[in-house]
């Protein structure tokens, strides 16, 4: 119900993000979170997704003054590896770390194990 009351003047849209994006007026936020890089070849269906394509609609929503915030790929094995995602120089004014945690992933592989070192962080990139 709560839920429900939320959304109720709510429009959702189900279409490619490049169409959804162009309808973003000056001063909306964007939130996108799509395959992480590190990942992407092993989710079903992801291994097509283009960042190039994400990062070039990106830049033209700051360009008319939407707000975009991307979660991506941080840092994985507890901060030791920061994952090797090109970002374009100027994209974006902040970026952020977030502990999310342990590894989704690793707590698939390893059920029953101990995962203290398997804590990872995302990256929320934001173009203000």
């Amino acid at each position: 119900d709560l839920w429900s009351e939320r959304t109720e003047n709510v429009e959702f849209v189900n279409c490619d993000f490049e169409k959804t994006m162009d309808m973003a007026k000056q001063g909306d936020l964007i939130y996108c979170d799509p395959p992480y890089v590190d990942s992407q070849t092993i989710l079903y269906g992801a291994q097509a997704f283009s960042l190039k394509r994400l990062f070039d609609k990106i830049n033209e929503c700051k360009q008319r003054g939407v707000y975009v915030a991307l979660s991506i790929d941080g840092t994985k094995f507890s901060g030791t590896k920061l994952c090797d995602v090109e970002i374009p120089p100027g994209l974006f004014e902040q970026e952020v770390f977030i502990n999310v945690g342990r590894s989704m992933l690793k707590r698939f592989q390893m059920d029953g194990q101990s995962l203290e070192n398997h804590v990872v962080t995302d990256r929320l990139l934001l173009t203000y």
